[in-house]
């Protein structure tokens, strides 16, 4: 399975505690991705730029305070797996691009 979404301006994105929801944050604000269907359920086009690790939710999960991974600025990249480790995510120029990691098997060799 390999799905792509696209996120201009992608600055951080984590799950909420369940792992059926995906949060993103971009310099236009903020969106919230249902896992399995990539369909958006919500949007914030207000800032709200991470806060020590964690950003809240919206949607939802509003009110949740979600663990965040952040773009590393040196590389444009941004890398990270579901909570329960079954998808990859690769982040870079406006795509999300979503894998299963059984389809991974660079890390199996």
């Amino acid at each position: 399975m390999s799905h792509s979404l696209h996120v201009g301006g992608l600055v951080a994105v984590g799950f909420d505690p369940s792992g059926n929801y995906m949060l993103t944050v971009s310099h236009t604000g903020r969106g919230v991705f249902e896992v399995g269907t990539w369909g958006r359920v919500a949007r914030d086009i207000g800032l709200a730029y991470p806060d020590t690790g964690y950003a809240m939710g919206i949607g939802p999960i509003e009110g949740v305070c979600i663990p965040i991974t952040e773009l590393k600025h040196e590389t444009g990249k941004l890398s990270w797996d579901n909570p329960d480790g079954t998808l990859h995510f690769e982040y870079e120029s406006g795509t999300i691009s979503i894998s299963s990691r059984e389809y991974r098997t660079s890390e199996l060799e």
